[in-house]
C-alpha cells in the first residue's frame, strides 16, 4: 500500500509570529489609554488645547507606545511574508497572494512611519508647540487611523479569498476575514467624516485574532504531488 509522501513547510510558525505582533501592539495601547491613567490619548475630535494637555503631561507613556508599537512592526512583518510564502508552498497561484503582500508590507511600513511621528511628538519642545503638535498628531492619526486599517483590510481580504477558495481554511475563516477586509476599506471614509472612526477599530482587533488563527489553521505540510 503506498502512502503519500509529505513535504514541511521551512519557515516561522505564522500563528506564534501573529501572538508577538499582537501582544506587543497591545501593550503599546496600555501606557496611553484608561489603563496607563488620566489623561488618555486623544480622539481626532479632540481640541488642540486637550492634546497639548495630554502630550504634556503623559510624555513617558507616549514614548513607550512608541517603542513597542514600533517593534510590533518587525513580527507583523515576518508574519506577511511567512504566510504568502506559506500559500505559495501550498500550491497557490493566484494574484490574491501579491495583493496580501502589498497590503501587509503597506501596513508595516506604516505603523513604522507613524510610531516615529509619535516619538517625535514625546519630546516636550513639540509637545508644547500646539501648531507643531496638532501637524504631527494628524499625520500619525492618519497613518495609523484609516492608514493602518485600509491596506490591512487589502492583506486580509488577499489571504482570506485565496486560503478560503482553496479550502486550506474553514470557510466560516474565511468569510469573518472578508467582514473585516470590508470594515477597513470602509474606513477610508474617516477622512471624510469621523462617523466612521469605528471601522478602524473594528478592523483593527477582529484582524488580530483573524491572523493568530490563520497563523495557527493554515497547513504547514503539503503532498509532495501537490506542489508540482
Amino acid at each position: 500500500m503506498n502512502y503519500p509522501s509529505f513535504t514541511r513547510f521551512r519557515g516561522p510558525h505564522a500563528g506564534y509570529v501573529a501572538l508577538t505582533y499582537v501582544i506587543l501592539f497591545c501593550a503599546g495601547l496600555f501606557p496611553v489609554t484608561m489603563f496607563g491613567g488620566l489623561p488618555y490619548y486623544p480622539p481626532p475630535t479632540a481640541s488642540v488645547p486637550e492634546m497639548v494637555a495630554f502630550f504634556s503631561t503623559r510624555r513617558t507613556a507616549v514614548l513607550l507606545c512608541a517603542f513597542l508599537q514600533f517593534g510590533a512592526a518587525i513580527p507583523l512583518g515576518i508574519y506577511v511574508a511567512t504566510v504568502v510564502s506559506q500559500l505559495q508552498f501550498l500550491g497557490v497561484r493566484a494574484a490574491g497572494t501579491s495583493i496580501a503582500l502589498f497590503g501587509g508590507l503597506a501596513t508595516t511600513i506604516g505603523i513604522i512611519f507613524g510610531n516615529s511621528y509619535l516619538w517625535a511628538m514625546s519630546y516636550p519642545d513639540i509637545s508644547q508647540d500646539p501648531t507643531l503638535l496638532h501637524a504631527l498628531y494628524r499625520i500619525s492619526f492618519g497613518i495609523g487611523g484609516p492608514g493602518f486599517s485600509v491596506p490591512f483590510g487589502i492583506f486580509i481580504a488577499g489571504i482570506a479569498v485565496t486560503a478560503g477558495l482553496t479550502r486550506l481554511i474553514s470557510r466560516w475563516l474565511m468569510w469573518f476575514g472578508i467582514v473585516i477586509a470590508i470594515c477597513g476599506e470602509l474606513s477610508w471614509f474617516e477622512m471624510l467624516s469621523t462617523r466612521f472612526l469605528p471601522l478602524i477599530p473594528l478592523t483593527r482587533f477582529p484582524g488580530f485574532l483573524w491572523t493568530i488563527l490563520v497563523g495557527f489553521k493554515l497547513p504547514r505540510t503539503a503532498p509532495i504531488g501537490r506542489l508540482a
